[in-house]
């Protein structure tokens, strides 16, 4: 007899256990249903960082830029990453430059890279496609070289690196985007800034800190720039890329 009281007991102390368990084990699985809701809202606000929309907006207006080409998007680029150094350069120039004819010449790049850029700025956004900050690492780095350099050794790396070299550059940018856009805008504003650089280019080319002799030679044989209609630019251009070479030889040297 009291050897089934003790079994009933075991047997009844099993089973008050074996609720005690499924009691937890269920309380267990309803309290993430409760905590589940701050769970997952703090998961859901890390899953969902600012990044994400971000993302989705820069792919919105990449997908703008399907109103120009390929190519005429790379010219917009490329032609706002050089306007801007210029005119970031020239404003350097304007209060570093000894020579009264180097600030004069920064200043008109200051005054005609500004309206060209006020321009661009219009049909870029026009077209939908995001304009740079700023100008390329590698231009920003030029500036900063520049900026180093103080006397006559400023105004002659002005002079050959800018008033020369970047005009070069944006003489041919220019010349292919007057002939090749597919956009009529830009190829017209293309046509309409190609003079003013090949100005830009014929005058650098006139300064004595082009490159001593070898440049006052390019620079009066090409005098004939400065009167150039719109009408020949493009011929006066490649004449103008012809004495680019020399003159870039002269500025390596």
């Amino acid at each position: 007899m009291q050897h089934q009281h003790f079994k009933f007991g075991a047997l009844a102390l099993a089973m008050a256990f074996s609720l005690g368990s499924a009691w937890a084990q269920s309380s267990t699985s309803a309290q993430p249903s409760g905590t589940g809701g701050a769970g997952t809202s703090a998961t859901g606000g890390r899953s969902a960082p600012a990044a994400q929309p971000g993302t989705g907006t820069r792919n919105a207006e990449t997908n703008k830029d399907d109103k120009v080409s390929k190519q005429d998007r790379r010219f917009i680029l490329d032609a706002a990453g050089s306007g801007m150094f210029e005119v970031q350069v020239a404003q350097l120039a304007a209060t570093k430059a000894t020579d009264g004819n180097v600030k004069s010449f920064a200043g008109m790049l200051i005054d005609h890279h500004t309206k060209a850029n006020d321009e661009l700025t219009k049909l870029a956004n026009a077209k939908g496609v995001e304009l740079p900050a700023a100008p390329p690492r590698a231009l920003r780095r030029d500036i900063e070289q520049l900026g180093k350099k103080s006397g006559q050794e400023f105004d002659r790396d002005f002079i050959r690196n800018v008033g020369i070299k970047a005009h070069e550059k944006d003489v041919k940018l220019f010349e292919k985007a007057s002939k090749n856009a597919k956009d009529p805008e830009l190829k017209a504003f293309a046509a309409k800034t190609l003079p003013v650089l090949q100005e830009h280019l014929a005058q650098a080319r006139k300064m004595p800190q082009a490159g001593g002799k070898g440049g006052e030679q390019h620079g009066g044989g090409k005098g004939g720039a400065h009167s150039m209609g719109a009408g020949s630019a493009t011929g006066g251009g490649a004449s103008t890329q012809g004495g680019g070479g020399n003159g870039a030889n002269k500025t390596g040297s």
